[in-house]
């Protein structure tokens, strides 16, 4: 039994998550206009996008995988986004989360359409260390203007996946603003 209400929240997440992960949560069904991507072109424009992002070319992170409502990013360990200790940075991981979050709204949204971040809250679960890291981010609900989404960050060493971060994030679809494109 959790000794506060902090270790009670990490307890209930982590067993959503293990739920989550194992299948034993379905997603809920959602209209078709928010689960189908008004833009039948969106992952080439999440493409092109993502490769205008100066920061994720900086990082070295790379788009692995696009699917409406579901982007992944990988970013291979280097030495040089590392703290203290060895481990990669929060602030590096929290970037990647973010852009999966955020490119995950993107796939649904209209091609003349740009996102921007307004909200989001990371959990750190584990120390990020491995061979390589992942940034699976998912939409959990599309709306009009605003987008919640959902990211797990895992670290990959030999293999095998450990989950090391959650992220939940709040995405706003911006529309009429010729200075925003992607």
């Amino acid at each position: 039994m959790p000794d506060n209400v902090a270790e009670a929240c990490v307890e209930f997440n982590h067993h959503l998550l293990t739920l989550r992960l194992r299948g034993t949560v379905r997603r809920m069904s959602t209209p078709d206009s928010t689960a189908t991507p008004q833009d039948p072109r969106f992952e080439s424009r999440v493409r092109d996008s993502f490769a205008l992002q100066t920061v994720m070319a900086t990082l070295g992170a790379a788009l692995s995988r696009v699917a409406p409502g579901e982007v992944d990013i990988a970013l291979p360990f280097r030495a040089d986004l590392a703290q203290q200790h060895g481990f990669v940075h929060a602030g590096i991981l929290a970037t990647i989360l973010d852009s999966a979050c955020g490119y995950a709204a993107f796939t649904l949204m209209p091609a003349d359409a740009a996102v921007l971040s307004i909200e989001f809250k990371i959990n750190l679960l584990s120390p990020a260390a491995g061979e390589r890291f992942i940034a699976r981010g998912r939409v959990l609900r599309s709306g009009r203007t605003i987008s919640v989404c959902q990211a797990y960050g895992f670290a990959i060493s030999g293999g095998a996946e450990k989950l090391i971060a959650t992220m939940q994030g709040t995405m706003m679809c911006v529309r009429d603003n010729p200075a925003l494109r992607g």
